[in-house]
């Protein structure tokens, strides 16, 4: 039951998450990438602040753990920069259906980096899961995915994800033991300091004024829903579940996006990408079977 009770969680930030590429499309017309960026960092880390202050233990880890997860926030700013830019000439069905990469390339970079193993047969099912993610970016499109002729926002997006698999691979390297508390400030307040000095080095205005009371709502959930929710739902249940499971469920993204497209904003799911929807439902699958299967082999060598 608690398990079942974690993959729920891990499901809800995924579908938290899904929702962030819809708000932030309707955001990107009215305010520079910037600007909003550093929007979000400040409300997420007003929202914890109380929080940080009132408890000495938190306070006291403070001054130990900033500067370790200063530089990573700067990858994490990164990213959500790439995405109100990338959502100016594309789409959030399409941003959400690349985020969906975020796993493979994960996988590549710690084989480097961190010199994790990752067999044959789970980067074959990454490989599925990109080809679901492929059918629904160029529309079951064929001569489209020859040429290989990806929107302009779709090709930025991309260089966002980088920047995410970056941040994620290091966070591993910087990890220290922190309180989750204490990790997600440091990266909400870290993200705050780039984003003010992008904004003086490149002389952009803040324009929040111009976000009325609708655009207000799609912000604070981009804050606490899509930032500081997610992130504690996400770490939770990676320390019960295990970093695999969790990440499986990246790839119902674009199912949820487009459900949320369906249900909020009235606009009809495109035939031509169920097939790749059902690819990466498929490929959530395997994965989880796989992380199953991972953990009895391991659980049975330790009994021997």
């Amino acid at each position: 039951m608690v398990d079942l009770k974690q993959h729920f969680w891990a499901v809800l930030a995924t579908f938290l998450i899904a929702g962030s590429f819809i708000s932030s499309e309707i955001l990107s017309d009215v305010i520079n990438p910037i600007s909003l960026t550093l929007l979000r960092f400040v409300i997420a880390t007003l929202a914890l602040l109380p929080f940080i202050l009132f408890k000495q233990r938190y306070r006291s880890a403070l001054p130990r753990a900033l500067p370790r997860y200063l530089l990573l926030s700067l990858f994490f700013a990164i990213f959500f920069i790439c995405m109100f830019e990338a959502l100016k000439t594309t789409t959030a069905l399409n941003t959400g259906t690349l985020y969906t990469l975020v796993p493979f390339m994960t996988a590549i970079l710690s084989i480097f980096v961190l010199k994790e193993r990752v067999t044959q047969k789970l980067l074959q099912v990454y490989l599925i899961g990109t080809v679901g993610t492929c059918w629904v970016v160029f529309g079951g499109n064929i001569d489209a995915v020859l040429a290989f002729s990806l929107k302009s926002g779709d090709a930025l997006f991309l260089g966002g994800c980088v920047s995410m698999v970056i941040f994620s691979v290091f966070m591993k390297r910087v990890y220290r033991g922190d309180d989750m508390m204490v990790t997600v400030f440091c990266t909400m307040l870290g993200g705050s300091l780039w984003m003010l000095l992008a904004l003086i080095m490149f002389d952009e205005p803040l324009h929040w004024s111009l976000l009325e009371t609708d655009l207000w709502l799609h912000m604070g959930y981009l804050s606490i829903f899509a930032t500081l929710v997610s992130t504690f739902m996400i770490q939770k249940t990676t320390i019960t579940l295990g970093p695999t499971k969790v990440m499986a469920y990246i790839y119902l993204n674009p199912a949820f996006v487009a459900l949320i497209l369906l249900f909020f904003k009235g606009e009809s799911i495109p035939i031509i990408v169920l097939p790749g929807m059902l690819i990466s439902l498929i490929a959530t699958i395997i994965l989880q079977r796989h992380s199953q299967t991972h953990e009895s082999k391991v659980c049975e060598a330790a009994a021997n």
